[in-house]
């Protein structure tokens, strides 16, 4: 009896070391699961990393307007520097050049920018007084967001954002 308890042993503890692994489908399955997976994730986090340069513009712009409104307040006009402002913000950084335009300093002030590098949505801001009533006046802004990758300056209106360089999405 013991010697078929031995063989009998030694066959099923070999039999087990057969089964131990996996098979070469079984890892093919497993390659191909994580390649389908790793091609939708990608490109959203493409994706997310250009929403994040994206945002570098917005609150630059949206400083730039604030500034502008503030030294509007201070000086009867706007300005066409953005040093003048006085917030610290560079003109040029890695994904954005910041640009103002002011084509008439008693009533409105634009700022808007380029991108430097490709596959980026431009902005453009609009600051600009309107009738408050009783001969007062106030400002308003705008920020509007471009297509992705224009490079036209863009002409931003106080009613809404459609121009000639692609901004047509107020925020």
């Amino acid at each position: 009896m013991k010697t078929e308890f031995k063989a009998k042993f030694l066959q099923h503890v070999a039999k087990k070391r057969k089964e131990e692994g996996f098979t070469l489908i079984e890892l093919l399955v497993v390659i191909i699961i994580i390649g389908i997976l790793s091609a939708i994730a990608l490109p959203s986090f493409l994706n997310q990393a250009n929403k994040a340069k994206q945002s570098e513009a917005k609150q630059y712009l949206a400083s730039i307007n604030k500034g502008q409104q503030a030294y509007y307040v201070e000086n009867s006009e706007f300005t066409a520097q953005i040093t003048d402002l006085g917030l610290g913000i560079k003109t040029e950084t890695e994904n954005y050049t910041y640009e103002v335009v002011s084509a008439d300093p008693s009533s409105s002030a634009q700022a808007y920018t380029s991108s430097t590098g490709g596959g980026l949505a431009g902005y453009a801001g609009l600051v600009f007084l309107i009738d408050a009533g009783d001969g007062a006046q106030t400002s308003q802004t705008i920020l509007c967001e471009g297509a992705i990758g224009e490079t036209a300056a863009p002409t931003v209106t106080a009613t809404d954002c459609a121009d000639t360089g692609g901004y047509t999405k107020a925020l």
